[in-house]
């Protein structure tokens, strides 16, 4: 069996909340917890490939921040049993409208943990990878949505993370460019890539995923192969 390389035990994670409560005829702020992960636990093995599924609000967001790094638990262990820090694919968190492109690649780059030395060796399939053309030379406030994520995943994908942690990227863009996303992270699972994918949609999970963590309001409903926790997942979303 393949070792553990990400463990969560009882992970609980809040965000402060504020409220309004009744003064004498008056109104005061009350400071609250919002409880957005409550009590989670799972692990990642090694070459799996992992979906983190839930409709939305169903706090995989705060999973995606715990995984990549952002935030820590207010309660609980989050182990990383190897170096490696899942590398986010997502729609361009840290880009900066003013710089182009390729200036874009190395800050991006940097925030996910490489160095220059790597970003240089990659750099000509990253911009071959985008499909940016000239482009790639312009600022990116200038980009469309479309044309950050693409830069956003030829970025993460060409600098061969050895954990992928994916948000929902496989849903934008043109169809070419999603078939393009999808057969990148086909080749890296069949490299022996760990691959955790966080989303809503069922039938993306059920092609990819070896195993499934359902999350809903926070907590853990199931964990367990995809073929089993899917049509759970099906049938509770068609009946709410």
């Amino acid at each position: 069996m393949s070792e553990s390389i990400i463990e969560l035990n009882d992970i609980w994670i809040s965000y402060p909340e504020e409220t309004k409560q009744p003064l004498k005829n008056l109104f005061h702020r009350h400071r609250e917890r919002f409880w957005a992960i409550k009590g989670v636990n799972f692990e990642v093995k090694k070459g799996e490939v992992l979906g983190i599924i839930g409709r939305n609000g169903s706090g995989k967001s705060t999973l995606l921040k715990l995984l990549s790094g952002l935030i820590s638990p207010d309660k609980g262990d989050f182990l990383l049993n190897n170096n490696e820090r899942p590398v986010l694919l997502s729609l361009g968190a840290g880009f900066q409208p003013e710089l182009s492109g390729i200036e874009n690649i190395y800050l991006n780059a940097l925030l996910l943990g490489h160095k220059k030395k790597d970003v240089d060796k990659s750099l000509d399939n990253i911009i071959e990878f985008s499909e940016l053309g000239d482009f790639i030379y312009k600022p990116v406030r200038t980009y469309s949505s479309g044309m950050r994520s693409r830069l956003a995943f030829s970025t993460a994908i060409s600098l061969d993370p050895e954990i992928l942690l994916i948000d929902e990227v496989l849903g934008v863009g043109d169809s070419a460019f999603q078939k393009k996303c999808r057969e990148a992270i086909t080749q890296k699972i069949k490299e022996n890539r760990t691959v955790i994918l966080v989303t809503h949609s069922s039938s993306l999970v059920k092609s990819i995923c070896d195993r499934v963590v359902w999350i809903h309001l926070g907590e853990q409903k199931a964990v367990g192969d995809a073929s089993e926790i899917v049509p759970q997942y099906d049938a509770f979303m068609k009946g709410n």
